[in-house]
């Protein structure tokens, strides 16, 4: 049996469809004897799905240059 904090772990894997036989059986167990936990998982498909209809965000140019300058700092080592 697993825990409600190792089935939170688990809930991308679940919903992606990643966790292999042993550990979605376990997964399943627990969501069948776990009203909370069940609870979470139909949350997290919710958010899932509301996310996927917002648009992409925009970035303004200097936003853009400004984020990337800090991402090769950050990838060098350095502080950006």
């Amino acid at each position: 049996m697993i825990t409600c904090q190792r089935l939170a772990e688990l809930c991308t894997d679940y919903v992606e469809g990643k966790l292999g036989l042993g550990e979605r059986l376990r997964f399943e167990l627990h969501l069948g004897l776990c009203q909370d936990c069940r609870d979470y998982l139909k949350q997290l498909r919710v958010a899932r799905a509301a996310m996927g209809r917002l648009p992409p965000p925009t970035l303004s140019a200097e936003t853009r240059a400004e984020l990337l300058r800090r991402l090769a700092g950050w990838r060098d080592g350095g502080r950006g």
